[in-house]
């Protein structure tokens, strides 16, 4: 399982986010079963990582939260509330939220291991699949800069083609987009050639597969191959 915590930044500065996060994870991620955890924090538990790469890079894009992720396994059955979830990927995903707020200059996003040694949750450098949610978290900071630095017009562009097709760039989108947007097909071309649409879906897969193989280094106690 992952476990998610989506910490608002700046809260004490700002109105109360979570209802409209809230809101926007019951569309993008209905089984994640997002909800207000303590203060200004929202949790959820999701089982598939492109689902965790959505809700991630979504609440990566407005710059206002900080985010952690833990990997793991929870205690089950899960109960009707995360708030009352347990187990070593709960914990990994609040010392994940701590070392995002820690991430001074950097995209605050985090990704620590839950995997289990003698019944204890190690600390983020120890355990089985740590190295590939060191690696997951570098992938998912990377597509978060592209997600964080798009401006508003370069999001209008975004918006439209992922409406049109889920997300995934097709032949032929941008003259569609163009004429839903009332633009030239070259103002489409260099809003997303400056946005890093194409890269950041192209880079998507590669978070997705290096949180599948922390998942299943941690679930079966494991180690990348080579190291001790």
């Amino acid at each position: 399982m992952y476990v998610i915590t989506i910490d608002q930044r700046g809260s004490s500065r700002d109105v109360d986010r979570v209802p409209e996060l809230l809101d926007e994870l019951s569309v993008l991620s209905p089984d994640g079963r997002f909800e207000r955890s303590v203060g200004d924090e929202v949790q959820g538990v999701l089982e598939h990582p492109a689902e965790v790469v959505d809700v991630a890079l979504h609440a990566l894009r407005s710059g206002r939260w900080y985010v952690g992720i833990g990997v793991g396994s929870v205690d089950l059955p899960l109960p009707a509330s995360p708030r009352e979830g347990s187990g070593p990927a709960f914990v990994a995903a609040r010392l994940a939220v701590e070392r995002a707020k820690a991430a001074a200059g950097h995209v605050p996003l985090a990704v620590v291991s839950g995997g289990q040694r003698r019944g204890a949750v190690p600390a983020p450098e120890e355990g089985p699949g740590t190295r590939a949610c060191a690696n997951a978290e570098a992938v998912l900071r990377l597509i978060g800069r592209l997600v964080q630095d798009r401006t508003d017009a370069q999001w209008k562009v975004v918006d439209v083609l992922r409406s049109l097709h889920q997300g995934t760039p097709r032949h032929g989108s941008q003259k569609a987009a163009a004429k839903k947007l009332g633009i030239s097909e070259q103002s489409v071309s260099r809003a997303l050639l400056r946005s890093g649409w194409q890269e950041e879906w192209a880079a998507r897969p590669a978070a997705e597969a290096l949180l599948a193989l922390a998942h299943g280094l941690i679930e079966t106690g494991e180690r990348p191959e080579g190291e001790q």
